[in-house]
């Protein structure tokens, strides 16, 4: 099948790169950030390294959603959540009846946005435990192994068909490792609820995923968020894919086997001076928790936490900012006093 993926940031580099590289597939991209586009476009690709190294350039299709003329079988969308209403408005016009879509964005949110273009049919949302970073315009870091990570992938009908069938078999060749489930909303909220502890505390106390794993006390933390949206999951009626045991077990090991040396997306938003994904992580076990009358205590205050995280860097910020425009600026001549007659 043809793909084109949605969204060149960190993780639809990693899919679109290994689907057109490993697996050999067809793969065009179509991104809205001006720099990462003029960047493949001087470059003739993007660069790919691997933890840090073996950068090489990659040859890819990269265009704007107003010049793509493709019609792909399968879309794959990886937009963070502020930016979504805004790229899917962008490329409505190239959306077919005939075309599926596939994301495995982060935080919860996002299926709301996509049932305004495809039926539940054509939707498979999903998770990915695969740890990525982008350097910058056209310049990606795949963290891990050759084959490292693993994802879920569900039909919004929670019933595969065919055609989820094939996109499995395409991600199992792109050594993605695919694991194809039948439960919505408790597949996407067990990635959720494993980015509500790592991604928002190791963004909060710069720390990689191993620092934190690493601390005496993390395990205690990192059980407490977790029981805590468990409980408003039970409440909604949600299943969790995994118990609460195995929750953690997975932050556990990703944080100090797979990915130990990683900063997780939310950090690297964070340190670049953009808005983080945190309401519709944190944010959004704390809403769910208060739409069936429980409050969910510490995702709350760790929400709040996190917003004033960014406040105070966006405040230091601009003080530095004012700073250099004083030193910059020229000085005025000091009038000097006329000589006094003896």
């Amino acid at each position: 099948m043809k793909y084109t993926v949605i969204g060149a940031g960190a993780m639809g580099y990693r899919y679109g790169v290994l689907l057109q590289e490993v697996a050999g597939l067809d793969v065009d991209f179509v991104d809205t950030w001006a720099p990462n586009v003029d960047a493949v476009r001087e470059q003739g690709g993007v660069y790919v390294s691997r933890d840090h190294v073996d950068r090489h350039l990659v040859p890819i299709n990269l265009s704007t959603p107003e010049e793509y003329e493709g019609h792909p079988d399968v879309w794959i969308l990886f937009v963070k959540q502020m930016q979504l209403d805004d790229v899917l408005a962008r490329c409505a016009h190239l959306f077919g009846p005939d075309q599926y879509l596939f994301t495995a964005m982060n935080g919860m949110g996002h299926l709301d946005k996509v049932r305004r273009y495809f039926p539940d049919e054509h939707i498979v949302a999903g998770t990915a435990l695969i740890a990525t970073v982008l350097n910058g315009p056209g310049d990606v870091d795949f963290i891990g192994a050759p084959g490292a990570g693993t994802m879920h992938m569900v039909n919004a009908t929670e019933q595969p068909d065919e055609t989820t069938r094939a996109i499995e078999r395409d991600f199992r060749a792109a050594d993605l490792n695919p694991e194809l489930t039948r439960n919505l909303n408790g597949t996407l909220m067990a990635k959720v609820i494993f980015n509500s502890v790592v991604n928002t505390l190791c963004t909060m106390f710069t720390s990689t995923m191993g620092q934190y794993a690493a601390y005496d006390g993390a395990d205690e933390i990192t059980r407490t968020l977790v029981d805590e949206a468990y409980d408003a999951c039970e409440r909604a009626g949600i299943e969790l894919i995994m118990s609460r045991q195995e929750e953690v077990d997975s932050v556990n090991y990703v944080s100090k086997v797979g990915n130990p040396l990683h900063y997780p997306s939310m950090y690297q938003d964070f340190s670049k001076g953009r808005p983080t994904e945190v309401d519709y992580i944190n944010g959004y076990i704390a809403k769910l928790g208060r739409e069936n009358g429980y409050t969910c205590h510490v995702h709350e205050f760790v929400t709040r936490q996190m917003h004033l995280a960014e406040a105070m860097r966006d405040a230091k910020a601009a003080a530095v900012a004012e700073r250099s425009q004083q030193v910059a600026a020229p000085q005025e001549a000091v009038p000097q006093e006329a000589p006094v007659a003896a």
